[in-house]
């Protein structure tokens, strides 16, 4: 079994780099997920400004689904990990960038929407949640962030309905704050990593808390009941 990790971690002054490539489709995997988290508690632990970022036309495919399909006890385990990445990305009082180098479906696309700053680029990519489309109920968390993140003329059309979006229209429907050439996507990440960094840290924390705190404080709360719902527990 290859030892390459899966994240690469570059601290690249006050800005810490994460990049995901598992050389496909950046499925998130117990290992991904792991070292997702370790690299965030690290990030943390240098007070870096974070920039999140993919492969080449591939950020992040959502959970992975042969874990997923392989037994209760795997899916429920890499759920709750799962969940405890979103959440701990969504709560980080570090500034953060997502740079959305392409595809993000499902789990994908919640990972993009924990950015403070959202980026994308042009292409033939999917951007969204298609729970619905394959038969499965949008779970809590990902409606909660839906509601948080998406504009309201999006919601339902988003969720109920499944619909997924080319890279322009994910800025329209909130999924992205903007689209940058490819080539640009790293210097604008950066750069805005940088701008966020600048600002007072303490303001910026206790802000994004009384921002984000209601929402992950009410996922916390349900979180066992959709763990159980999501796996089939009785």
């Amino acid at each position: 079994m290859s030892s390459t990790p899966l994240v690469s971690f570059t601290l690249d002054g006050s800005t810490a780099l994460l990049q995901m490539d598992d050389g496909k489709a950046n499925a998130l995997s117990p290992v991904l997920v792991d070292e997702l988290l370790t690299a965030l508690a690290r990030a943390e632990k240098e007070a870096a400004a974070v920039v999140l970022l993919g492969r080449p036309e591939r950020f992040c495919a959502g959970f992975d689904l042969r874990v997923m399909m392989s037994g209760r006890d795997a899916a429920l385990a890499l759920l709750q990990r799962g969940m405890e990445l979103l959440l701990g990305f969504y709560g980080t009082p570090l500034p953060v960038v997502v740079a959305c180098t392409g595809h993000a479906l499902a789990g994908g696309a919640l990972l993009a929407l924990t950015g403070d700053v959202r980026l994308g680029v042009p292409g033939p990519f999917k951007i969204g949640l298609n729970e619905v489309t394959i038969g499965l109920p949008v779970p809590n968390l990902a409606m909660q962030f839906a509601r948080d993140r998406l504009s309201p003329q999006a919601l339902t059309r988003a969720t109920l309905l499944g619909e997924i979006y080319a890279p322009d229209d994910a800025v329209a429907a909130g999924y992205l704050d903007r689209v940058v050439p490819a080539a640009e996507l790293l210097a604008v990440a950066k750069a805005e990593a940088a701008r966020l960094g600048a600002l007072s840290r303490g303001a910026y924390a206790a802000t994004k808390e009384l921002l984000r705190r209601p929402t992950i404080d009410g996922i916390r709360a349900n979180l066992a009941v959709e763990l159980a719902r999501l796996t089939g527990a009785p």
